[in-house]
């Protein structure tokens, strides 16, 4: 929409407060807000200044100044605010007017781009199922002489026996337990309803919602596929909304990949597919699943440079607690048809050829979700170009329960790495597939990679509770 449009919401909605936002290389999103009479046309062009030093990952403080531009086709109004606020997300600048390359909405634009100048494909689609915890209550603490942590939920097991005001009315959600329970098991009904009725009027399509698997709380709502950049834009709408309707309910959400030990974590299972104009490119009548060679080769592409493509869809210490084997992990490098326990899933069930599609479910969200999908791009066009076929590298088709397999079997299956430096390992070994076309940087890369090993070593080097339970009494 162009910026005219903006102003007419403004006086439709009597807006009072424009919040401009962008998203740091974690994924987490910030804003800057100003007085609607503040705001002009000439905003849009020349943006609104920030300091880009105060930003994890970003600029040093003697080149602090960035500016943020808005892009008014991302305008949606925020429904927590007591003042009537518009909400206009950000493309980063630098003060010469060259786009920040450490910007990750830039970077997946990028990514779009490069898919067009292939000649492979016009647009790419995308559709996060991205699964998060609502908790009643949650307290940690990490310091010199202590560190814990203690979540809880009125639907967690562990409360099955616990006394309470009024008394202990039941229906807790066994482990496991907890996938599409209707109510009283299901507490959390009217909570996720009121989630999507906000996700509704700020402009997502939502297909549906449920409880999912574990217990304590856990929830996932779908919504709509879209391009690449918009999908990601509305994955960050999604998260803000989720996260302060949990709030407005005296509630806590998380889409942290396993805050509880011994259950089902949290994944961002990501549908994708290209299209060329109106033609869907996965799709061919009689092939394994229905599915074309291009799609094949895009499974090529994201199996054979998984290691590193990890780096950026499970970037967190925390996403290799969910990544193991017994809890629907998707930790084989494999595809196969209708199979939730392969890296790459193809859905079989009332798929149309507009619908064609393959299932990458090893991501979660703690993902930024701009970096993610456009390396799940650039992996899959690698696999396109370079015609990596999946079956001819030992990928699968694996049509069988693979936790079920023999030791013997297994060993055969390649698994995703075991932690976040072994991700990044093999991100710096291999990333030549997300510099084509001067999509991610080198010095992006180099930059992402030292932001993340940062991290690694601040869990690393913590003495953690369990050691006390193995090693106190040696």
């Amino acid at each position: 929409m162009p910026a005219q449009h903006v102003f007419e919401v403004i006086k439709a909605k009597n807006i009072q407060y424009v919040d401009f936002r962008f998203t740091d290389l974690a994924g987490r999103a910030h804003h800057v807000t100003v007085p609607v009479e503040q705001v002009s046309e000439e905003t849009f062009v020349n943006g609104v200044a920030f300091d880009g030093s105060s930003i994890p990952g970003f600029r040093g403080i003697e080149e602090s100044d960035m500016v943020m531009l808005p892009d008014p086709d991302t305008a949606y109004v925020d429904p927590f605010t007591e003042h009537p606020t518009l909400i206009v997300l950000c493309n980063i600048y630098t003060p010469e007017g060259e786009r920040y390359d450490r910007d990750p909405r830039s970077i997946a634009q990028k990514a779009e781009a490069y898919l067009k100048s292939t000649g492979i494909g016009t647009a790419a689609y995308f559709a996060p199922e991205s699964e998060f915890f609502i908790f009643d209550d949650v307290r940690y603490a990490s310091g010199m002489n202590t560190s814990f942590y203690e979540v809880d939920s009125v639907e967690g097991f562990w409360n099955s026996g616990r006394r309470e005001d009024g008394g202990n009315l039941a229906f807790k959600v066994r482990i496991k337990g907890g996938y599409v329970p209707v109510p009283p098991v299901d507490s959390q009904q009217d909570i996720r309803s009121e989630m999507v009725r906000l996700l509704q009027e700020a402009g997502l399509k939502v297909e549906r919602h449920h409880h999912e698997v574990a217990t304590a709380g856990q929830a996932e709502i779908n919504f709509r596929f879209d391009t690449l950049t918009k999908t990601a834009d509305n994955l960050m709408k999604y998260k803000y909304i989720v996260h302060n309707t949990a709030r407005k309910y005296g509630k806590v959400a998380t889409f942290m990949p396993k805050p509880l030990f011994g259950d089902n974590g949290s994944g961002m299972h990501t549908h994708q597919s290209i299209f060329k104009g109106d033609t869907p490119l996965f799709y061919q009548e009689g092939g394994y699943a229905n599915l074309s060679d291009i799609a094949l080769y895009y499974i090529g592409g994201i199996l054979y440079h998984a290691p590193a493509l990890i780096a950026l869809t499970n970037p967190s210490t925390n996403s290799y607690k969910r990544l193991v084997p017994g809890y629907e992990a998707p930790v084989n490098l494999v595809f196969s048809k209708g199979n939730r326990s392969a890296a790459i899933r193809i859905p079989v069930a009332a798929v149309t050829p507009k619908g064609a599609r393959i299932e990458f479910r090893t991501p979660d969200s703690t993902a930024n979700p701009y970096l993610a999908f456009a390396g799940m791009l650039m992996a899959g066009l690698d696999g396109i170009q370079r015609k990596i076929d999946p079956r001819a590298l030992g990928y699968g088709p694996l049509d069988k329960n693979i936790y079920e397999l023999s030791e013997e079997e297994k060993r055969e299956i390649r698994s995703v790495p075991g932690s976040l430096d072994e991700a990044l390992d093999a991100l710096e070994a291999d990333h030549g597939f997300l510099t084509a076309g001067g999509v991610f940087s080198e010095g992006f890369i180099e930059n992402y990679i030292a932001f993340k090993r940062a991290e690694a070593r601040d869990v690393a080097v913590r003495t953690h509770p369990h050691e006390f339970s193995l090693y106190f009494d040696g």
